[in-house]
């Protein structure tokens, strides 16, 4: 019959069918066999208690239909009991399935967890890898400045009388205020002439960055402040020869001694065509405040004989 179900072919679910409608059957069954049993101890009992009672052939098959009914209901009582064990460890069962399910999704979720915490480990090793690199590297810039500073400590003396050397042509702004108002008074003090207004800015930054020994940065501005004085106000104003000035101290200071001349012959040519060669600026000190005859550099440095006329400094 095709309508059978195989047992190895049945479910869990289909075998607690099954067994719920066995356990229904065999209910009925016993209820049946229970009145049959019932019927038959009364008809025992009315035989034996009869004036006339039945005949011993009749009361041995009465006495046979009676063993038998109650050996069949054992069996049903057997079977029902085996049928509700079956039904109550199938519920027991799915409750274990359950739990199981269960604790494979907790096993996962663990998995999964670790694997997080794999990858967060890794990541944290990796950053305190770097971090240790980056306090290496810190530590070794560490010696570096204090290298460097120690280095520094040996030349802040000679950086001192750098400055000194390019500051001693030009009056800073604190001698300038000291100074008395009067103009004349003031170009009497500088050699005959006084620093303008315009270039004092210029003069301060310059020395800074020749102080620094940045004369990459100081010979350029300087260029260009002169060729914007030569612009705007010509070759022959007094100012550009004051930019000549500025620009020879700072030849001077790297031992660019012949640049440094020629910068000062072109700023006492100027001097002598805009103010005249009796001009204290040209007479008293035609090198913006420095002896024409003798040009001493900084100290421990060669004295420099200078010539009118443009001739090379002579160690």
């Amino acid at each position: 019959d095709s309508s059978l179900v195989l047992p190895w072919r049945m479910t869990a679910d289909d075998i607690i069918a099954g067994t719920r409608q066995v356990v229904k059957g065999l209910e009925a069954l016993r209820s049946e066999n229970r009145g049959i049993s019932q019927r038959l101890q009364e008809a025992l009992i009315q035989g034996h208690g009869q004036e006339e009672p039945l005949g011993s052939q009749a009361l041995q098959l009465l006495e046979e239909k009676y063993d038998l009914v109650r050996k069949s209901l054992e069996g049903i009582e057997l079977g029902l009991g085996e049928a509700k064990m079956m039904i109550a460890l199938s519920s027991h069962i799915g409750a274990l399935e359950a739990e199981k399910q269960k604790l494979r999704a907790q096993v996962k979720r663990l998995c999964q967890e670790n694997l997080w915490l794999r990858e967060e480990l890794a990541g944290t090793q990796l950053r305190l890898q770097q971090s240790e690199e980056m306090v290496a590297q810190l530590e070794e810039e560490k010696k570096h400045l204090e290298f460097m500073n120690q280095l520094k400590q040996y030349d802040t003396k000679e950086e001192q009388v750098r400055k000194d050397s390019l500051a001693s042509l030009f009056a800073s702004d604190e001698d300038e205020q000291r100074q008395p108002t009067s103009t004349a008074m003031a170009a009497a003090q500088q050699g005959g002439y006084e620093i303008p207004a315009r270039l004092r800015t210029l003069h301060n930054l310059v020395i800074q960055y020749a102080s620094q020994g940045r004369y990459e940065v100081a010979v350029p501005l300087c260029k260009q402040a002169l060729e914007d004085l030569e612009k705007s106000s010509g070759h022959s104003h007094p100012d550009v020869a004051t930019m000549l000035n500025i620009l020879a101290l700072v030849y001077r200071d790297q031992n660019k001694y012949k640049e440094a001349t020629d910068l000062l012959n072109d700023a006492l040519d100027i001097r002598e065509q805009a103010l005249g060669v009796e001009h204290p600026a040209v007479s008293a000190k035609g090198a913006g405040g420095v002896s024409l005859d003798q040009i001493s550099w900084d100290s421990g440095s060669p004295k420099c004989s200078w010539k009118r006329g443009g001739a090379s400094p002579s160690q």
